[in-house]
C-alpha cells in the first residue's frame, strides 16, 4: 500500500514515504514474530469505518520520517476485513483489542501498544528503544 490515506493522487505523488506491508493471511503474523528479532516491527489496526481511526493514520501518516525509520518494518491490518486476523494480534502479543491501534513488536513480544489519539510519531519514536529517535 502505497498511497497516504486521505490524499489527492497529487499529493500522494509528491509524497510516498510509508512502504505499508498488508496483512492479509494469517501466517504474515508468524512473519511479523520471527522478524522481529531482527528489526523493530509496527502494527497499524485501522478501521476503515471510524473517522478516529482514519484521522490516526493521517497523522502519522503526515508526520512519518522515512530515513530515521528505515530500520523498522511496518505493516498495516484492515481490520473490517480481516477481523479474524486482528483477534490473533490480540491473542498472539497479549494485547487488549482496540481500533484504531499501533503496536510495535521487539523479540516476539509487544512492547509498545497505544490505540486512538494517543497515537503519535513522537510517542512511537520514544517507544521504539533507539535513543538516537528518541529527540
Amino acid at each position: 500500500m502505497k498511497w497516504r490515506f486521505g490524499t489527492t493522487k497529487q499529493e500522494n505523488t509528491a509524497k510516498i514515504d510509508m512502504n505499508w506491508k498488508n496483512i492479509t493471511e494469517v501466517k504474515t503474523l508468524d512473519t511479523i514474530e520471527s522478524n522481529s528479532f531482527d528489526q523493530p516491527i509496527i502494527i497499524f489496526k485501522h478501521s476503515t469505518r471510524c473517522s478516529v481511526s482514519s484521522m490516526a493514520l493521517n497523522r502519522l501518516e503526515r508526520s512519518w520520517q522515512a530515513e530515521e525509520m528505515k530500520h523498522v518494518a511496518i505493516y498495516f491490518l484492515d481490520l473490517i476485513a480481516h477481523r479474524d486476523i486482528s483477534s490473533l494480534i490480540a491473542e498472539k502479543f497479549n494485547v487488549y483489542h482496540e481500533s484504531p491501534q499501533l503496536l510495535v513488536i521487539n523479540s516476539g513480544k509487544c512492547t509498545y501498544n497505544t490505540s486512538h489519539l494517543g497515537i503519535s510519531y513522537r510517542e512511537l519514536k520514544n517507544n521504539l528503544g533507539n535513543p538516537e529517535l528518541a529527540n
